[in-house]
């Protein structure tokens, strides 16, 4: 049996290189020469994990099958391999040190002095290698951050001491930055050698270098690189600028960089990598000429990370839809009754997209509240599917001090609160709903069509529930509840079967959307924005 090999990607220069694409690309290339291969970022930032942290500081929270709060690469790795993700796919600082800590406390060192090398650093080893199945071929392994940072230290020092542990089965991919100044119309390679510099002052020498750039590198500059830094010059490959970041794995493969690697580990692959399907999405992408206009309303919109997946999900239904997405962002503090028919009267449908706390909320029932009554199509998600289902109860079925506890305490009607109970059946942590949870579909609901199954399993990231007892005074009002866990019977799914297309969920649907399979909600949702554009023509 073939020994797991493990490929680690650091940066350089700069951070925001598409270390995490990067990764997932290499990652396809080699899936797709029928290699098994787990992917794996360790973050340098000393929270435990992502669910504390606020969108504009790493993005979204991208949450796993088994409810582990992590970085956004991994909606990468899991879009581009189209294979879930675990808690062992995202380490952190914080974590690392908790784990120590609490061994220590627990006597588990034996009363010794816990240091970071070898216990911090030991305990990263572990991490890494975890992150493999016993039949796992490759581990790719992110290092967020750039090298030379102060908090990446323990990470790097880690992966040095794996690659003398293991010399025949660590790879190390150093990814850089080769700036363009445009006064001297010259492409500098400095920066990258001296981040080449750092790296080797780690005691780790790069296997391969990736060279992100805007403009075309000449071989002369390939060479110099390949000179200057040790490496073979057909180890040192091109990233240019990409119109997509579905491209990077076609680009990549024309660079040589998974023959590069498989050549490295003295691998002989039996097939090219097949990457038709990958291909052909590419293709529809390209000759899509019809725009479908979508508007997003959210707490976070200045944050072009916040809202990843959703914006990813969409891409993926309009190709395959064979249309370009037009995507507008709308700050929900700042929707109102009085500019919501100029902000949204243009488009095709809106999506009121998920988060925490009040600010933000009263405009994302005001945009709910415009949708249904001006019957253009509508997802809500998490937070934007209760702001529908509130409004709904104080317009519709009169409720008219109707609110989620969650932003009054108080309130008279509690449409949404905190179902310990309920949620005691399904062994959830806590007060939170974390990780892939059941969903009994409502036969001949327009949910039950659009998945075309009984029972899905989606994943969420909440605390708040919709309230039981008040369930027959939504039905009766002509809301269907569409989908619910059949363990709790906690609701899932809304929609509104007298209008075009009006869904609420729960879950977030967008997690487990990838380039091969467009999620069936994101496809429907689509389907009904064009036929929309189409009505209003």
């Amino acid at each position: 049996m073939r020994k797991t090999k493990y490929i680690f990607i650091t940066g350089g220069v700069s951070s925001s290189l598409g270390k995490g694409i990067t990764a997932s690309s290499l990652g396809k290339l080699l899936q797709a020469r029928g290699f098994k291969v787990s992917l794996q970022k360790l973050d340098p930032y000393v929270n435990v994990n992502s669910g504390m942290l606020n969108p504009y500081e790493q993005g979204e929270c991208f949450v796993t099958e088994d409810g582990y709060e992590a970085d956004l690469d991994l909606g990468h790795y899991e879009r581009f391999l189209d294979s879930p993700t675990n808690r062992n796919s995202n380490v952190t600082t914080g974590r690392i040190y908790q784990t120590v800590i609490q061994k220590e406390r627990k006597g588990d060192y034996l009363g010794k002095t816990v240091q970071v090398v070898p216990h911090i650093t030991e305990e990263i080893k572990r991490c890494v290698k975890q992150a493999g199945s016993p039949d796992c071929d490759f581990v790719i392994t992110e290092v967020g951050g750039t090298v030379g940072d102060i908090e990446s230290h323990p990470f790097v020092e880690s992966i040095r001491q794996l690659k003398w542990e293991l010399p025949d089965e660590c790879l190390c991919i150093h990814l850089t930055y080769v700036p363009y100044l445009a006064a001297s119309k010259e492409l500098k390679t400095k920066p990258m050698q001296h981040s080449v510099k750092v790296l080797l002052e780690s005691g780790i020498q790069p296997d391969i270098l990736i060279l992100r750039t805007e403009h075309k590198l000449p071989k002369e500059l390939k060479r110099k690189v390949a000179l200057f830094c040790n490496v073979m010059e057909s180890s040192v490959i091109e990233a240019l600028d990409l119109p997509t970041s579905y491209e990077a794995p076609i680009r990549l493969h024309e660079e040589g960089l998974d023959s590069a690697v498989l050549k490295r580990f003295g691998i002989e692959a039996s097939h090219e990598p097949d990457l038709t399907a990958w291909s052909a999405f590419l293709q529809r992408m390209k000759r899509a000429t019809e725009v479908v206009r979508i508007g997003l309303v959210g707490k976070y919109v200045e944050s072009p990370e916040a809202y990843r997946s959703i914006v990813e999900a969409l891409v993926h239904a309009a190709t395959y839809h064979d249309c370009r997405l037009e995507l507008s962002l709308y700050q929900a503090d700042q929707m109102e009754e009085g500019n919501v028919a100029r902000k949204l009267e243009e488009l095709d449908a809106v999506l009121v997209a998920p988060g925490f706390g009040q600010r933000g909320e009263n405009g994302k029932i005001v945009a709910a509240k415009y949708a249904r009554l001006r019957n253009l199509p509508f997802l809500g998600i998490g937070l934007g599917m209760q702001c529908a289902v509130v409004e709904f109860a104080r317009d519709v079925v009169g409720f008219f001090e109707a609110e989620s506890k969650e932003m009054n305490p108080q309130t008279e009607y509690p449409i949404f609160d905190l179902m310990v109970e309920e949620k005691s059946n399904l062994g959830t942590d806590g007060t939170m709903r974390l990780g892939a949870y059941d969903c009994q579909l409502k036969e001949g609901s327009l949910a039950h069509r659009m998945y075309g199954v009984d029972l899905v399993r989606e994943r969420h990231r909440h605390r708040y529930e919709f309230n039981n007892k008040y369930k027959a005074d939504f039905e009766k009002a002509g809301m269907v509840f569409s989908g619910i866990n059949p363990q709790s019977g906690l609701v899932e799914m809304v929609e509104l079967p007298h209008l075009k297309w009006f869904v609420g969920t729960q879950f977030h649907p967008e997690f487990k959307s990838t380039v091969l399979h467009p999620h069936p909600l994101f496809m429907g949702f689509i389907e009904a924005a064009l036929k929309n554009r189409q009505e209003k023509k």
